[in-house]
C-alpha cells in the first residue's frame, strides 16, 4: 500500500483481505486469461484452433505484467485489447488465435458476474454465521424482561431476546434476498459484439455449434447465461444485487442505532465490547463511545447510494450497449461488497461481545413497568364488580402521581398507591395487585416466539457456495 497517494478506504481500512484480493487488477486480469485459455480450450475441440497454440498460452497465462499492459493502454486506449497485445506477444504462437471470435464484454462479463458471485458468497457465509450468534443471544435473553420504547418513550415489557429477534427476523429477509439474487446472477455468455453469437457462427461454418463453446467456457466459472443478451449481460441484475445490499445495509443499520439509544446513560442497557486498552476519546479518557455501531451506521449509508447509481445504468443503457455505465461499474460494484461485507463482521463483533448490563436493565423495568399493569389491575376489580370509569380515574390519579415521583428520579410508588386506595382493596387484595404490576406477567408470547425464530435460524441451510475456477 502506497500512503503517498490516494487509496479508497475499503483497499486497506475496510473489508477482508480475500475479497480485496479478488477485486484486484492482478486477479482480474489473471481471470480474463483465464477465460481466453477456456474459449481456446473449447476452439480446440471445434478444430478452429490447433493443440499447439493452445498449450503455448497455458505456458503464458500466468505472466501477468501490469505496467507492461498500461503502458500498452496509454497508446490505444483500451485497456482488455492491451492486456491482448500482451499476451498475445508473450504466446507467440497461440496468440495469433487469442480472443477469437469474441467482443471484450464476453470475456469483462463472464469475469464479473464471476467475481461478483464469489464475493456474494462470502458476504452470504458471513451473514450465516452473524444470524448464528444471534440466534444464541435470542436463547441467552429470551425471557430477560426489559421495557419496550414506542417514539423513544417507555411503552410495556418485552423480552431482550424477543428484541434480538426482531433484527434477526430483518436479516432472515435479507438472506432470502441475497439467496435470490445469488441464483439470478447470470453472465453475459460468450455472444460476440451484441449477443447474436453471429462472430462464433460464421467462425465455425454451417454446422456452427457456438452454444457448445459458451457452454463448455462458462462451465469451467460455474456460470449460466440467460436466453438473451445483448453486448452486455443485463445491467438490472447490477441494480438486483446492490438494492439487496442496501437493504442488508438497512437492517444492520437498525441494529446498530438501537444499540447506540440502548447504551446512552439515559437508558445504559446494553454496551459494546470494549477492550481494556481502547482509548474512547483524545480528550475525555472516561468515555466508552460506541464506535463500532456508529461506524455501521456510517458505512451503510453507502449502500443505496451506490444502488442508485446501478438504477441509473439499468435505465440509461441505450440499446445494445452504451458505454457511461464502465467507469462507475469499477468502483460500486467492488465497494458496495466490500462493505456490505465489512458491515455484517463489524455487526458480528458487536452482537458476539454485547454488553448486557442486566441490573440497569431491571431498575428500568422497577421504574417504568408497573404502569403497563393498571389495566390488569382494572379487568380484576371490574371482574369484581367495581365501576369501569370510576376505577379508571382512581388508577388515574394514582399513576398521575407515581409519574411525578419518577420524574424526581425515586422509586416507583405505584405498587404501594394503588394497595392504599380502598376503592381499589375492597375489589382486589392488596397481594393480587402487587402480582398483576408484576411485569414478567406482561410479556405475552415473546420468549416463545423469540425461541421459535431461534429454530429457524438453526435449520437455515449454508449460503450457496461458488465453484472458484483455477486461475494459473
Amino acid at each position: 500500500m502506497d500512503h503517498r497517494t490516494y487509496a479508497s478506504p475499503f483497499s486497506w481500512r475496510y473489508g477482508r483481505a480475500e475479497l480485496r484480493s479478488l477485486f484486484s487488477e492482478q486477479r482480474r486480469r489473471r481471470l480474463w486469461r483465464a477465460v481466453w485459455v477456456a474459449l481456446a480450450e473449447a476452439q480446440v475441440a471445434q478444430g478452429v484452433v490447433a493443440q499447439a497454440e493452445l498449450d503455448d498460452l497455458r505456458a503464458h497465462a500466468g505472466e501477468i505484467d501490469i505496467e507492461a499492459a498500461l503502458a500498452i493502454e496509454r497508446e490505444i486506449h483500451h485497456d482488455l485489447m492491451a492486456e491482448i497485445r500482451l499476451f498475445a506477444s508473450q504466446a507467440k504462437l497461440g496468440g495469433g488465435k487469442l480472443h477469437l471470435g469474441a467482443t471484450s464484454m464476453d470475456v469483462e462479463d463472464t469475469v464479473e458476474t464471476y467475481r461478483l458471485r464469489l464475493a456474494l458468497a462470502y458476504v452470504g457465509s458471513n451473514l450465516r454465521e452473524l444470524l448464528a450468534a444471534f440466534g444464541a443471544k435470542i436463547r441467552a435473553y429470551a425471557d430477560l424482561v426489559c421495557m419496550a420504547y414506542t417514539h423513544l418513550q417507555p411503552a410495556e415489557p418485552t423480552t431482550l431476546g424477543y428484541r434480538f429477534a426482531s433484527y434477526a427476523q430483518d436479516l432472515l429477509v435479507d438472506d432470502e434476498n441475497l439467496r435470490f439474487v445469488f441464483n439470478n446472477l447470470t453472465t453475459k455468455g460468450l455472444r460476440g459484439a451484441v449477443g447474436t453469437a453471429a462472430s462464433y457462427e460464421r467462425l465455425l461454418g454451417e454446422n456452427g455449434r457456438s452454444a457448445e463453446i459458451e457452454a463448455y467456457v462458462l462451465e469451467q466459472f460455474g456460470l449460466t447465461a440467460r436466453e438473451i443478451s445483448t453486448q452486455t449481460y443485463p445491467r438490472k441484475l447490477d441494480y438486483l444485487l446492490l438494492s439487496a445490499l442496501a437493504g442488508l445495509g438497512a437492517s444492520l443499520s437498525k441494529f446498530a442505532a438501537d444499540i447506540r439509544v440502548l447504551a446512552s446513560p439515559g437508558f445504559g442497557e446494553l454496551g459494546e465490547p470494549f477492550a481494556q486498552s481502547q482509548v474512547g476519546s483524545s480528550v475525555m479518557p472516561f468515555k466508552q463511545n460506541p464506535i463500532l455501531s456508529e461506524r455501521i451506521d456510517s458505512l451503510a449509508r453507502l449502500l443505496p447510494g451506490y444502488a442508485d447509481v446501478t438504477w441509473q445504468n439499468a435505465a440509461t443503457n441505450f440499446l445494445e450497449r452504451t458505454l457511461d455505465d464502465s467507469a462507475n461499474r469499477r468502483i460500486v460494484l467492488p465497494e458496495a461488497l466490500l462493505c456490505a461485507d465489512e458491515l455484517v463482521t463489524l455487526a458480528r463483533t458487536v452482537i458476539e461481545g454485547l454488553r448486557v448490563e442486566e441490573r440497569r436493565i431491571a431498575q428500568n423495568v422497577r421504574t417504568y413497568a408497573p404502569f403497563c399493569g393498571t389495566q390488569a389491575v382494572m379487568m380484576e376489580a371490574v371482574r369484581s364488580g367495581g365501576d369501569r370509569q370510576l376505577l379508571h380515574e382512581a388508577l388515574r390519579d394514582a399513576s398521575m402521581e407515581a409519574w411525578e415521583v419518577v420524574r424526581r428520579g425515586d422509586e416507583n410508588p405505584l405498587a404501594r398507591l394503588l394497595t392504599e386506595r380502598a376503592e381499589l382493596t375492597a375489589l382486589v387484595d392488596p397481594a393480587e395487585i402487587r402480582r398483576l404490576l408484576d411485569p414478567s406477567g406482561h410479556v405475552g408470547t415473546a420468549p416463545q416466539r423469540a425461541r421459535l425464530l431461534a429454530d429457524r435460524i438453526d435449520v437455515l441451510e449454508p449460503f450457496p457456495r461458488q465453484a472458484e475456477v483455477r486461475v494459473t
